[in-house]
Formats: structure tokens, C-alpha cells, sequence
């Protein structure tokens, strides 16, 4: 009886938090130095308009398509065919003959800002990136000094023609 006695009558043991308390200490600075934090850009994309229908018998006016194939790029309208195509180099894609056919079409068309990214399968999404900024903005010289100027930034993205032989057919029905 008197060993039921003293054990009832002890007090409860105090609980030490200190060690957990050191260790919250040291691992909510840890976790927020490396902690990465990414900057997220959002490009608004369009789609396309669908046709009304009605047939416009004057000239279409340019539908600007840049195709992304595997080895090369192709910059055409969508009503009058191939424009030019640009070869890969040993580094890639090359962006910068891009961004300057796509100065000389704005230069033909001011009012125009929208284009067509089509992609071949299998096209890295980085790929996809760097040929859809140089499509949105170029880069100018002015005053010996570089200036970015807007291209087309009203961009849809779609898949390109399996076939890149209907290409060269719209190419060589817009040289005749």
C-alpha cells in the first residue's frame, strides 16, 4: 500500500523542450537560405480567330507563321508560302538571322502584331522560348546603343505541318 501511496502523489515530470527549440533555431534559417525562389514570367497566347465565313476578295494580308523543325526554321505566310528558311548552325537555332528577317517583315508591315509558332514534335520547350522572344521583340541599334523594339507580340503556338514538303509546295505556288 504505501508504494501506491508514493507513486500517486508524485508530480508529473516537466517536459524539456530546450534541445527541440535549439533545433527549430538552426533549421528555419537552413531551410529559407536554401530555399530556391524562381521568377515566373507569363506569356499571355491567343488563339487563333476563327473564320467568319465571308470571303475576302482582296488581298489577304500577311499571316505570319515561323515553323520550328528539328533543323531549321522556316518563316512563311500562311496564304502566300515560304519566306525563307534558316538552317541550323553548330550552336542551335539561329535566332539571330531570325530576329532579323522578322525586323524587315515588320518594317513591310507596321500595323502587323500577331504570328503563328508551329512546332515540330519533340522540340525542347527552351527551344520553344527562345524562338517565341525573338519573334516577340528584336534588337535595334540606335545611337550606337541597343534598343529593344517590338516585333510581333501577339503570339499563337500550334503543330507544325508533319510535312515539310507542303511548305516547299506553297513556296513554289507563290514564286509562279
Amino acid at each position: 500500500m504505501r508504494r501506491r501511496w508514493r507513486r500517486s502523489r508524485k508530480d508529473p515530470g516537466d517536459i524539456n523542450i530546450t534541445a527541440f527549440m535549439n533545433l527549430m533555431v538552426i533549421l528555419v534559417p537552413f531551410l529559407l537560405i536554401t530555399a530556391v525562389f524562381s521568377r515566373i514570367t507569363i506569356l499571355e497566347l491567343n488563339l487563333p480567330p476563327a473564320s467568319s465565313g465571308e470571303v475576302n476578295k482582296q488581298t489577304p494580308e500577311l499571316a505570319l507563321e515561323v515553323v520550328v523543325r528539328q533543323n531549321a526554321l522556316e518563316v512563311g505566310d500562311r496564304h502566300g508560302g515560304l519566306i525563307r528558311r534558316l538552317e541550323n548552325t553548330a550552336d542551335g537555332y539561329d535566332l539571330a538571322q531570325l530576329s532579323e528577317l522578322l525586323q524587315q517583315i515588320k518594317a513591310r508591315y507596321p500595323e502587323k502584331l500577331d504570328a503563328s509558332v508551329l512546332l515540330e514534335s519533340d522540340i525542347p520547350y527552351d527551344s520553344l522560348v527562345q524562338v517565341m522572344d525573338a519573334v516577340r521583340v528584336g534588337e535595334v541599334s540606335q545611337d550606337g546603343e541597343s534598343v529593344m523594339t517590338e516585333l510581333f507580340p501577339e503570339i499563337s503556338i500550334g503543330d507544325a505541318p508533319s510535312n515539310p514538303m507542303i511548305t516547299a509546295s506553297r513556296q513554289t505556288g507563290a514564286a509562279q
